[in-house]
């Protein structure tokens, strides 16, 4: 098959989408497939964009590791002067209407918010994943926790707030969020007051809107589920503070146990809540549901992930690996379910 890998852009979570691209193009590209791996805001600037995919290039050779610290969006914004009036780059809509499907290695905004794939739906590209509705219920965390509480997926309480609001008192402690962020960008736990406002301040600074949610202290699982299916329930215990954007992404910053030392009834039941709501946001294809258990042993389920990372300290491989799947092998199959759409 003709694959596109689409990657880059320009969420906060820019750098995770391309080393995510990178690992899935060399996972393809082992499978026997004809893939490129294209940065959905800089594009393909060269005439020869016709002869994409015959080209003999390593496309995940440029991508650099996952640093600390969030990648410079204004300097990537300065590569393309014209950015303003098209988000799409150079011959993006065009290479990946010649792919037989597209890969979505994206996250964060303009990648699992929907908008993406309502566009390669009006132009008939296919692409894996889910659709544009579930993408975008997913991503706007205010939503997503409403449709929880009406199909019964316990959640911790929160209230919502826009820029510009009077801020409303909250039991402390709390966790602020950025309503429509990801990779723990613009998150921030609050003892105090001080903190409180700082929190707010932080995360207003990448959405107009937030989340103010009740503190869950306990232990921290993911569980990923594809075609319906959850697969084990994996365990993330930081070694040092929560599981923020430098533990998720930097090796050895995190101990994952998978599967999670639980009982069998536990983790049937958290596997259980992770499949219903994937059915309650009507997510197609595969998610990643993330939890919090507190210490009598109640569960909650914080946001499902449309576009899991498949970086290498990624927890959708781990899963899947927990069950005798590997990489590659993953990456296959998701071509393969998201082609029969």
């Amino acid at each position: 098959m003709n694959i596109v890998v689409l990657a880059g852009g320009i969420s906060t979570e820019r750098d995770v989408s391309l080393v995510s691209g990178s690992m899935i193009y060399k996972a393809l590209v082992k499978k026997g497939h004809s893939v490129m791996m294209l940065d959905v805001f800089l594009g393909y600037p060269d005439t020869d964009w016709e002869k994409v995919f015959v080209k003999q290039e390593d496309w995940a050779a440029l991508v650099a590791p996952i640093t600390n610290s969030n990648p410079d969006l204004e300097k990537v914004k300065a590569l393309r002067p014209d950015w303003e009036s098209s988000f799409f780059g150079p011959h993006v809509i065009d290479i990946c209407q010649r792919a037989d499907i597209v890969f979505l290695a994206l996250h964060g905004e303009n990648g699992e918010n929907g908008k993406i794939q309502a566009c390669f739906d009006l132009m008939g590209i296919r692409y894996t994943g889910t659709d544009y509705v579930s993408s975008a219920l997913s991503m706007n965390k205010n939503l997503s926790k409403e449709i929880f509480k009406q199909n019964s997926v316990p959640t911790p309480e929160s209230v919502r707030l826009q820029q510009g609001e009077k801020i409303p008192d909250f039991p402390l402690p709390c966790v602020v969020k950025a309503c429509r962020g990801g990779s723990s960008i613009g998150v921030a736990l609050a003892f105090t007051q001080e903190e409180y406002h700082s929190a707010l301040q932080e995360a207003f600074r990448y959405d107009t809107e937030v989340i103010i949610e009740q503190y869950i202290r306990g232990r921290e699982f993911s569980v990923s589920v594809i075609q319906g299916k959850a697969l084990p329930v994996i365990e993330i215990a930081p070694i040092q503070g929560f599981y923020d954007y430098k533990n998720k992404y930097q090796a050895g910053s995190t101990i994952e146990t998978c599967p999670a030392d639980l009982t069998e009834d536990c983790s049937k039941e958290m596997r259980g809540y992770a499949e219903l709501a994937f059915r309650a946001l009507r997510l197609e294809k595969y998610a990643r549901m993330d939890f919090m258990m507190n210490e009598k042993g109640e569960m909650f389920c914080l946001e499902a992930n449309t576009l899991p990372g498949m970086t290498p300290t990624s927890l959708l491989p781990q899963e899947a690996a927990a069950e005798g799947i590997s990489f590659e092998d993953l990456c296959e199959m998701i071509i393969r379910i998201s082609s029969e759409k």
